[in-house]
């Protein structure tokens, strides 16, 4: 019964060969005809692994269909280079399926392409573009099985027009891709700039290999080599998102230079700069200072905004990293922490204070759900909170992001769209984010008392915000014209050195006359 099933398993999968694999992946039986015409028949793989049939870019597509493999299943097939002997390979299809009376062997259906040919001039393997080289990163750092190493490759001399120019730069793919570390895991960056993935250890020295590479073709080749070892101890989604920043940065300023000497550096300077920011988020080692924000008609303070500070650095670099590496959810909160803190202290009944939130942390229910657990202990002083959001990330999922902050409404905190006006996703956050303020961007406001376009564009926003129901904040008002020309358009609240810099501590004062005016007293939302 068993060799019919096997028999009509082969019949039904049109295969030249049927192979049976035991669970360690080694074949007991083959029937069949072998890769090379007129050579042994497939019997003679019987006791080999599965494995060992194929060039070792299929070995780990291969492999990790082995360990997929189910009762019932039919993955994908599997295109491969099929061995015939030390010289020639043979293109084939195989096809993996479980029988069930054959359970838990599995067999595999291999029908071949095409006539042995040699690869004494290799075809060009495929090589993985820069997100999929990262992705292979992750997958070897969740797989925890050591540490590894993003190898870069600068060919010199690989790109130059010419038929022995083609042959040698198949080769070095070829050499790249048998290096790294599952022989599917390097990647081209650019004409003549590569990077592969390999175990920190390895120890293939990869400019002798790609140089006589080269070599077999008569071309001479320029190659410089750095690497940079990724620690299996460090978080692998934080780690893959340090070497997307780093390689942006890279990019950024003027490109990956000496095989990615630069993006080592920075990635080195990347991983340090997040463990500096995740210590600093878990101590809470970062102040809050203060600004006013009054109403024009009256002078008195409104609000302030807790800004947060690093000491000397300013904070912007900072902010981008973390929001780049995921670290902003955990520094938001840490952000509205203290701000509720300094909200609890006593003579601060009626202050009111907004806190920053990037868009980022709107992408998962983390932060809505950590900001109601922080007031759940006295919820009123909710009523005495505003969440600025802003536009340095953008919210990926909008409707998601919609319904977190409709959530904090509902609670009784306040939402301030920030920095409104930069970037074409604004207008986009003004229809389908639920909020109660805007603040309009200072590069409008700088020039709003000479400029008719600016102060055109302003009138049209607070007529639009009026009609939804929403005030307005103009931000870095520094002179009485701009206080002026911004009250006249019906701005409603003004921020800027003008009413007062930020300060230690939310301190109000008496309103004073229009000419000289700083500061005014503390009011409510209304």
């Amino acid at each position: 019964m068993k060799m019919k099933s096997r028999l009509l398993g082969m019949a039904f999968a049109a295969a030249d060969t049927l192979l049976e694999v035991d669970a360690e992946g080694r074949i007991d039986m083959a029937i069949g005809a072998g890769p090379r015409p007129g050579g042994a028949a497939a019997d003679a793989w019987t006791g080999s692994l599965l494995t060992e049939l194929v060039g070792k870019a299929g070995q780990k597509p291969l492999t990790d269909a082995l360990a997929a493999i189910r009762p019932n299943e039919r993955p994908a097939p599997i295109d491969a280079l099929i061995l015939c002997d030390a010289d020639h390979v043979r293109r084939a299809r195989l096809r993996l399926f479980q029988l069930p009376d054959l359970a838990p062997a599995v067999s595999c259906a291999i029908s071949y392409e095409g006539a042995p040919f040699t690869l004494a001039v290799p075809e060009a393997p495929h090589l993985l573009s820069a997100d999929g080289l990262l992705s292979r990163v992750r997958g070897s750092l969740l797989a925890r099985d050591g540490d590894v190493a993003v190898a870069f490759v600068d060919v010199a001399g690989l790109d130059a027009p010419g038929e022995a120019n083609q042959r040698a730069a198949a080769r070095v793919a070829a050499v790249l891709q048998a290096s790294s570390i599952d022989g599917a895991s390097a990647a081209r960056l650019a004409p003549e700039r590569f990077a592969l993935v390999r175990g920190a250890d390895c120890p293939a020295d990869l400019e002798a290999e790609v140089r006589d590479a080269g070599a077999a073709e008569g071309v001479s080749l320029a190659v410089r080599t750095t690497e940079a070892a990724l620690s299996g101890a460090a978080p692998a989604e934080a780690t893959v998102r340090a070497l997307r920043f780093a390689l942006e940065s890279c990019i950024r300023d003027g490109g990956i230079d000496g095989a990615g000497a630069a993006f080592s550096e920075s990635l080195k300077r990347t991983l340090k700069e997040a463990d500096r920011f995740r210590a600093m988020v878990k101590s809470r080692d970062f102040a809050l200072e203060y600004q006013p924000i009054v109403d024009l008609a009256t002078g008195v303070t409104h609000h302030f905004e807790a800004l947060a500070r690093f000491g000397p650095r300013g904070p912007a670099d900072s902010i981008r990293l973390a929001e780049e590496l995921g670290l902003i959810e955990g520094f938001d909160l840490a952000v509205a922490e203290k701000a509720l803190q300094q909200l609890r202290r006593p003579g601060y009944g009626l202050t009111r204070i907004a806190v920053n939130v990037s868009g980022a942390s709107l992408g998962a229910d983390g932060y809505v759900d950590g900001l109601l657990r922080l007031t759940a202990a006295a919820p009123e002083i909710r009523g005495r909170v505003l969440i600025e959001v802003t536009e340095t990330a953008a919210v990926a999922d909008i409707e998601a992001a919609g319904r977190r902050l409709s959530a904090l409404r509902r609670a009784g905190i306040k939402v301030c769209l920030d920095d409104f006006g930069v970037g074409a996703a604004s207008l986009d956050y003004l229809h389908r984010l639920p909020a109660d303020t805007v603040k309009i961007d200072g590069r409008f406001v700088r020039e709003i008392a000479s400029d008719s376009r600016a102060r055109d564009l302003v009138a049209h926003l607070v007529d639009l915000c009026a009609d939804l129901k929403m005030s307005t904040i103009a931000e870095m008002i520094e002179t009485e014209d701009q206080s002026a020309a911004i009250r006249a358009l019906g701005v409603g609240y003004g921020q800027g050195w003008l009413f007062g810099r930020p300060a230690s501590e939310p301190t109000a004062f008496a309103p004073q006359p229009a000419a000289v005016r700083r500061r005014g007293a503390v009011a409510g939302w209304a």
